[in-house]
Protein backbone atom coordinates (compact mmCIF):
# COMPACT_ATOMS: atom_id res chain seq x y z
CA UNK A 1 0.00 0.00 0.00
CA UNK A 2 1.38 3.36 -0.98
CA UNK A 3 1.76 6.10 1.60
CA UNK A 4 -0.93 8.78 1.56
CA UNK A 5 0.07 11.99 -0.12
CA UNK A 6 0.67 15.11 1.95
CA UNK A 7 -2.22 16.82 0.22
CA UNK A 8 -4.62 14.23 1.63
CA UNK A 9 -4.14 15.55 5.19
CA UNK A 10 -6.72 18.24 5.92
CA UNK A 11 -5.34 21.52 7.22
CA UNK A 12 -6.95 22.95 10.35
CA UNK A 13 -9.15 25.94 9.76
CA UNK A 14 -7.79 29.28 10.91
CA UNK A 15 -10.06 30.57 13.72
CA UNK A 16 -10.39 33.98 12.07
CA UNK A 17 -13.62 34.79 13.91
CA UNK A 18 -11.89 34.25 17.26
CA UNK A 19 -9.05 36.59 16.34
CA UNK A 20 -11.47 39.26 15.17
CA UNK A 21 -13.58 38.97 18.34
CA UNK A 22 -10.47 39.23 20.54
CA UNK A 23 -9.23 42.26 18.61
CA UNK A 24 -12.63 43.96 18.87
CA UNK A 25 -12.73 43.31 22.61
CA UNK A 26 -9.22 44.69 23.13
CA UNK A 27 -10.00 47.84 21.16
CA UNK A 28 -13.26 48.46 23.04
CA UNK A 29 -11.51 47.97 26.38
CA UNK A 30 -8.85 50.45 25.26
CA UNK A 31 -11.52 53.11 24.69
CA UNK A 32 -12.43 53.23 28.40
CA UNK A 33 -9.70 55.70 29.38
CA UNK A 34 -10.50 58.01 26.47
CA UNK A 35 -14.21 58.00 27.33
CA UNK A 36 -13.44 58.74 30.99
CA UNK A 37 -11.30 61.72 29.98
CA UNK A 38 -14.18 62.97 27.81
CA UNK A 39 -16.54 62.68 30.78
CA UNK A 40 -14.12 64.55 33.04
CA UNK A 41 -14.34 67.41 30.58
CA UNK A 42 -17.95 67.78 31.75
CA UNK A 43 -16.94 68.43 35.37
CA UNK A 44 -17.73 65.06 36.94
CA UNK A 45 -15.60 63.35 39.58
CA UNK A 46 -14.38 59.76 39.74
CA UNK A 47 -16.91 58.28 42.19
CA UNK A 48 -19.89 59.88 40.45
CA UNK A 49 -18.79 58.61 37.05
CA UNK A 50 -18.06 55.14 38.46
CA UNK A 51 -21.50 55.06 40.10
CA UNK A 52 -23.14 55.88 36.77
CA UNK A 53 -21.08 53.18 35.05
CA UNK A 54 -22.08 50.54 37.60
CA UNK A 55 -25.73 51.60 37.60
CA UNK A 56 -25.88 51.26 33.81
CA UNK A 57 -23.84 48.05 33.37
CA UNK A 58 -24.61 45.96 36.46
CA UNK A 59 -28.26 45.25 35.50
CA UNK A 60 -27.08 43.60 32.29
CA UNK A 61 -24.67 41.31 34.12
CA UNK A 62 -27.22 40.56 36.85
CA UNK A 63 -29.93 39.65 34.30
CA UNK A 64 -27.58 37.27 32.50
CA UNK A 65 -26.56 35.72 35.83
CA UNK A 66 -30.17 35.19 36.91
CA UNK A 67 -31.06 33.59 33.58
CA UNK A 68 -28.01 31.32 33.87
CA UNK A 69 -28.98 30.36 37.43
CA UNK A 70 -32.57 29.59 36.44
CA UNK A 71 -31.45 27.39 33.55
CA UNK A 72 -29.04 25.49 35.79
CA UNK A 73 -31.75 24.86 38.37
CA UNK A 74 -34.13 23.59 35.68
CA UNK A 75 -31.44 21.10 34.66
CA UNK A 76 -31.31 19.87 38.24
CA UNK A 77 -28.01 21.52 39.24
CA UNK A 78 -27.44 22.12 42.95
CA UNK A 79 -27.82 25.61 44.35
CA UNK A 80 -24.49 27.41 44.78
CA UNK A 81 -22.96 27.40 48.24
CA UNK A 82 -23.54 30.53 50.30
CA UNK A 83 -19.80 30.68 51.04
CA UNK A 84 -18.98 30.81 47.33
CA UNK A 85 -21.53 33.59 46.78
CA UNK A 86 -19.99 35.62 49.62
CA UNK A 87 -16.51 35.03 48.19
CA UNK A 88 -17.71 36.22 44.77
CA UNK A 89 -19.04 39.41 46.36
CA UNK A 90 -15.71 39.98 48.12
CA UNK A 91 -13.72 39.35 44.96
CA UNK A 92 -16.04 41.70 43.08
CA UNK A 93 -15.34 44.44 45.61
CA UNK A 94 -11.61 44.01 44.93
CA UNK A 95 -11.73 43.72 41.16
CA UNK A 96 -14.79 45.68 40.07
CA UNK A 97 -15.05 48.36 42.76
CA UNK A 98 -11.63 49.14 44.27
CA UNK A 99 -9.64 48.49 41.08
CA UNK A 100 -12.10 50.55 39.05
CA UNK A 101 -12.23 53.44 41.51
CA UNK A 102 -8.45 53.77 41.75
CA UNK A 103 -8.22 53.55 37.96
CA UNK A 104 -10.78 56.33 37.55
CA UNK A 105 -8.91 58.45 40.11
CA UNK A 106 -5.63 57.98 38.27
CA UNK A 107 -7.20 59.20 35.05
CA UNK A 108 -7.92 62.53 36.70
CA UNK A 109 -4.24 63.41 36.15
CA UNK A 110 -2.82 60.81 33.73
CA UNK A 111 -3.23 60.55 29.99
CA UNK A 112 -5.33 57.54 28.93
CA UNK A 113 -2.40 55.97 27.07
CA UNK A 114 -0.14 56.12 30.14
CA UNK A 115 -2.94 54.74 32.34
CA UNK A 116 -3.49 51.82 29.96
CA UNK A 117 0.22 51.00 29.89
CA UNK A 118 0.42 50.91 33.70
CA UNK A 119 -2.61 48.62 33.92
CA UNK A 120 -1.18 46.47 31.14
CA UNK A 121 1.69 45.39 33.41
CA UNK A 122 -0.57 43.72 35.99
CA UNK A 123 0.81 40.23 35.09
CA UNK A 124 3.94 41.13 37.10
CA UNK A 125 1.84 41.39 40.25
CA UNK A 126 0.01 38.18 39.34
CA UNK A 127 3.37 36.39 39.17
CA UNK A 128 4.69 37.93 42.41
CA UNK A 129 1.51 37.47 44.46
CA UNK A 130 0.94 34.05 42.97
CA UNK A 131 4.35 32.90 44.17
CA UNK A 132 4.23 34.67 47.55
CA UNK A 133 0.63 34.01 48.56
CA UNK A 134 -0.63 31.06 46.53
CA UNK A 135 2.47 28.88 46.08
CA UNK A 136 2.43 29.19 42.29
CA UNK A 137 5.68 28.59 40.35
CA UNK A 138 7.93 31.58 39.82
CA UNK A 139 10.07 31.78 36.67
CA UNK A 140 13.06 34.08 37.06
CA UNK A 141 13.25 34.47 33.29
CA UNK A 142 10.05 36.50 33.48
CA UNK A 143 11.83 39.26 35.39
CA UNK A 144 13.72 40.33 32.28
CA UNK A 145 10.46 40.80 30.39
CA UNK A 146 9.02 42.90 33.18
CA UNK A 147 12.22 44.95 33.40
CA UNK A 148 11.71 45.93 29.75
CA UNK A 149 8.07 46.92 30.40
CA UNK A 150 8.81 48.98 33.48
CA UNK A 151 11.74 50.68 31.81
CA UNK A 152 9.24 51.82 29.17
CA UNK A 153 6.90 53.10 31.89
CA UNK A 154 9.79 54.91 33.58
CA UNK A 155 10.65 56.64 30.31
CA UNK A 156 7.10 57.98 29.90
CA UNK A 157 6.84 58.83 33.60
CA UNK A 158 10.00 60.93 33.63
CA UNK A 159 8.85 62.77 30.52
CA UNK A 160 5.38 63.48 31.96
CA UNK A 161 6.74 64.55 35.36
CA UNK A 162 8.95 67.07 33.61
CA UNK A 163 5.95 68.43 31.72
CA UNK A 164 3.16 68.22 34.32
CA UNK A 165 4.81 67.98 37.74
CA UNK A 166 4.03 65.94 40.84
CA UNK A 167 0.37 65.37 39.90
CA UNK A 168 1.58 62.65 37.54
CA UNK A 169 3.16 60.76 40.44
CA UNK A 170 -0.16 60.81 42.30
CA UNK A 171 -1.93 59.45 39.23
CA UNK A 172 0.65 56.71 38.82
CA UNK A 173 0.16 55.67 42.46
CA UNK A 174 -3.60 55.40 41.93
CA UNK A 175 -3.31 53.31 38.76
CA UNK A 176 -0.60 51.07 40.22
CA UNK A 177 -3.01 50.41 43.10
CA UNK A 178 -5.59 49.45 40.49
CA UNK A 179 -3.14 47.07 38.79
CA UNK A 180 -2.32 45.43 42.14
CA UNK A 181 -6.03 45.03 42.95
CA UNK A 182 -6.75 43.58 39.51
CA UNK A 183 -3.90 41.08 39.91
CA UNK A 184 -5.34 39.95 43.27
CA UNK A 185 -8.75 39.72 41.63
CA UNK A 186 -7.34 37.43 38.94
CA UNK A 187 -5.82 35.11 41.54
CA UNK A 188 -8.81 35.11 43.92
CA UNK A 189 -11.48 34.81 41.23
CA UNK A 190 -10.23 31.69 39.45
CA UNK A 191 -11.26 29.04 42.03
CA UNK A 192 -14.62 30.73 42.66
CA UNK A 193 -15.35 30.91 38.93
CA UNK A 194 -14.55 27.20 38.72
CA UNK A 195 -17.30 26.44 41.26
CA UNK A 196 -19.94 28.99 40.22
CA UNK A 197 -19.30 29.29 36.49
CA UNK A 198 -18.32 32.53 34.77
CA UNK A 199 -21.83 34.00 34.12
CA UNK A 200 -23.10 33.53 37.69
CA UNK A 201 -19.79 34.61 39.21
CA UNK A 202 -19.77 37.80 37.11
CA UNK A 203 -23.34 38.57 38.12
CA UNK A 204 -22.65 38.17 41.84
CA UNK A 205 -19.28 39.97 41.69
CA UNK A 206 -20.78 42.90 39.80
CA UNK A 207 -23.61 43.08 42.33
CA UNK A 208 -21.08 43.29 45.15
CA UNK A 209 -19.13 45.98 43.33
CA UNK A 210 -22.29 47.94 42.59
CA UNK A 211 -23.20 47.80 46.28
CA UNK A 212 -19.74 49.00 47.31
CA UNK A 213 -19.81 51.80 44.76
CA UNK A 214 -23.28 52.89 45.80
CA UNK A 215 -22.36 52.96 49.49
CA UNK A 216 -19.23 54.99 48.76
CA UNK A 217 -21.22 57.46 46.67
CA UNK A 218 -23.99 57.89 49.28
CA UNK A 219 -21.39 58.39 52.01
CA UNK A 220 -19.46 61.06 50.11
CA UNK A 221 -21.82 62.76 47.65
CA UNK A 222 -25.40 64.07 47.54
CA UNK A 223 -27.75 62.13 45.28
CA UNK A 224 -28.25 65.30 43.25
CA UNK A 225 -24.72 64.81 41.85
CA UNK A 226 -26.09 62.00 39.69
CA UNK A 227 -28.04 64.59 37.69
CA UNK A 228 -25.19 65.08 35.23
CA UNK A 229 -25.19 66.84 31.89
CA UNK A 230 -26.22 65.00 28.74
CA UNK A 231 -22.62 64.70 27.41
CA UNK A 232 -21.43 63.19 30.72
CA UNK A 233 -24.34 60.72 30.78
CA UNK A 234 -23.63 59.73 27.18
CA UNK A 235 -19.98 59.13 28.05
CA UNK A 236 -21.01 57.08 31.10
CA UNK A 237 -23.37 55.00 28.96
CA UNK A 238 -20.62 54.42 26.41
CA UNK A 239 -18.24 53.34 29.22
CA UNK A 240 -20.85 51.00 30.71
CA UNK A 241 -21.97 49.30 27.51
CA UNK A 242 -19.26 49.93 24.93
CA UNK A 243 -16.21 49.60 27.20
CA UNK A 244 -17.52 47.19 29.85
CA UNK A 245 -20.38 44.89 28.82
CA UNK A 246 -19.60 44.39 25.12
CA UNK A 247 -15.84 43.73 25.42
CA UNK A 248 -16.43 41.31 28.30
CA UNK A 249 -18.63 39.11 26.15
CA UNK A 250 -16.48 39.57 23.06
CA UNK A 251 -13.46 38.29 25.01
CA UNK A 252 -15.45 35.33 26.32
CA UNK A 253 -16.62 34.53 22.79
CA UNK A 254 -13.03 34.75 21.55
CA UNK A 255 -11.84 32.38 24.28
CA UNK A 256 -14.35 29.79 23.03
CA UNK A 257 -12.63 29.84 19.63
CA UNK A 258 -8.93 30.52 20.25
CA UNK A 259 -6.43 29.76 23.01
CA UNK A 260 -5.92 31.93 26.07
CA UNK A 261 -2.35 32.58 24.89
CA UNK A 262 -3.56 33.86 21.53
CA UNK A 263 -6.14 36.00 23.29
CA UNK A 264 -3.43 37.49 25.51
CA UNK A 265 -1.14 38.26 22.57
CA UNK A 266 -3.98 39.97 20.69
CA UNK A 267 -4.65 41.93 23.88
CA UNK A 268 -1.39 43.77 23.25
CA UNK A 269 -3.40 45.81 20.75
CA UNK A 270 -5.05 47.59 23.68
CA UNK A 271 -2.32 50.12 24.61
CA UNK A 272 -1.62 50.86 20.96
CA UNK A 273 -5.32 51.41 20.28
CA UNK A 274 -5.53 53.71 23.32
CA UNK A 275 -2.62 55.77 22.00
CA UNK A 276 -4.31 56.15 18.61
CA UNK A 277 -7.73 56.97 20.11
CA UNK A 278 -6.21 59.57 22.44
CA UNK A 279 -4.75 61.35 19.44
CA UNK A 280 -7.87 61.09 17.25
CA UNK A 281 -10.53 61.79 19.91
CA UNK A 282 -8.77 63.91 22.54
CA UNK A 283 -6.29 65.63 20.25
CA UNK A 284 -3.33 64.65 22.44
CA UNK A 285 0.18 64.86 21.07
CA UNK A 286 2.45 61.85 20.84
CA UNK A 287 6.09 62.25 21.77
CA UNK A 288 9.05 60.06 20.93
CA UNK A 289 9.04 58.95 24.57
CA UNK A 290 5.39 57.83 24.20
CA UNK A 291 6.16 55.73 21.14
CA UNK A 292 9.35 54.18 22.52
CA UNK A 293 7.81 53.59 25.95
CA UNK A 294 4.71 51.98 24.46
CA UNK A 295 6.85 49.70 22.31
CA UNK A 296 8.89 48.65 25.35
CA UNK A 297 5.81 47.91 27.49
CA UNK A 298 4.05 45.96 24.75
CA UNK A 299 7.27 44.14 23.87
CA UNK A 300 7.94 43.24 27.51
CA UNK A 301 4.43 41.86 28.07
CA UNK A 302 4.60 40.00 24.76
CA UNK A 303 7.92 38.47 25.80
CA UNK A 304 6.43 37.43 29.14
CA UNK A 305 3.52 35.74 27.33
CA UNK A 306 5.97 33.85 25.12
CA UNK A 307 8.11 32.75 28.07
CA UNK A 308 5.06 31.73 30.08
CA UNK A 309 3.74 29.67 27.16
CA UNK A 310 7.04 27.84 26.78
CA UNK A 311 7.33 27.30 30.54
Amino acid sequence: MSAPSATAVPRPAVPLAGYLLAAAGAILFSAKGVLIKLAYGGSVDAITLLTLRMALSAPVFVTIGLVTYARARRRGAAAPAVGDLLKAIGVGLVGYWFASYTDFKGLETLSPQFERLILFTYPLFVVLFGAALFGLPFRRASLGAFAVSYAGLALIFLTDVGDQGAAVAVGVAWVLSSAVAFALYQLLAKPVIGRLGAPLFTSVAMSGAALGTGLQFVATRPLSDLAVSAPVFQAALAIAIGATVLPTYLMNAALSRISAQANAVIGTLSPVATLILAVLVLGETVTVADVVGTAMVVGGVGLFTLLDRRG
